[in-house]
């Protein structure tokens, strides 16, 4: 009887790695299809904005708050978990993993702080939404390193989800408001993204050449 060799395994694609690990280690909800997206609305909800305002906003979230940068991504200073550092490039994103039902709040929240008539370029992924899956740890092109610039038009992790640990308990929230509990306030959050926002589009404004007739 001749033995029969078992055939090699296929290696997983990085996108099957990716999704694996989102569904498994972290329990998140994925969209079906390529390439892998989040679920939003669901276990949580995003802020995304221009990196510079998120970048000032890094300091009223909790050390285990996920944070996604995008786009054309900025060199930057500072470890992953620090505050410091100013994008490079113009265009790259930052998105915030913040409470779910979050998004839905954004709107009053704005009019409360006085920012909603104000264009901001600030916007909230919610219920029946998705984002791009940043690359896991231990995939090519994973987690953002300190000082390193990412892959043009990639998502990465500036801070990763931790694996076996509940996201809600580290996400921003409307109810931590006049610090009640451990989470982190949406409140603060937003207010200072806001005010990063729009100085960044009054400076855009400023640099626009004047027009003549």
């Amino acid at each position: 009887m001749v033995p029969t060799v078992p055939l090699p395994r296929r290696p997983l694609d990085p996108s099957d790695r990716t999704r694996q690990w989102y569904e498994n280690e972290l329990g998140w909800t994925t969209v079906p299809g390529a390439p892998v997206r989040l679920a939003t609305g669901m276990r949580f909800d995003v802020l995304e904005v221009p990196a510079e305002a998120g970048f000032a906003a890094l300091r009223h979230l909790g050390p285990t708050s996920p944070v996604a940068l995008h786009g054309n991504l900025p060199e930057r200073r500072g470890g992953p978990g620090g505050s410091g550092g100013r994008p490079g490039r113009r265009g790259a994103r930052m998105r915030l993993l913040v409470a779910e039902g979050s998004a839905e709040e954004l709107p009053g929240l704005l009019d409360w702080l006085e920012w909603g008539t104000v264009p901001l370029d600030l916007t909230a992924i919610g219920a029946g939404g998705s984002i791009g899956a940043p690359l896991p740890p231990g995939v090519s092109g994973g987690p953002l390193r300190a000082g390193a610039p990412g892959p043009q038009g990639a998502a990465v992790w500036l801070r990763p989800p931790e694996p076996g640990c509940e996201v809600e308990s580290s996400l921003p929230t409307l109810s931590a408001m006049g610090g009640g509990g451990g989470a982190p306030d949406l409140v603060r959050l937003v207010e200072t993204m806001a005010t990063h926002c729009h100085r960044i589009r009054l400076r855009r404004a400023c640099a626009q050449p004047l027009a003549f007739s």
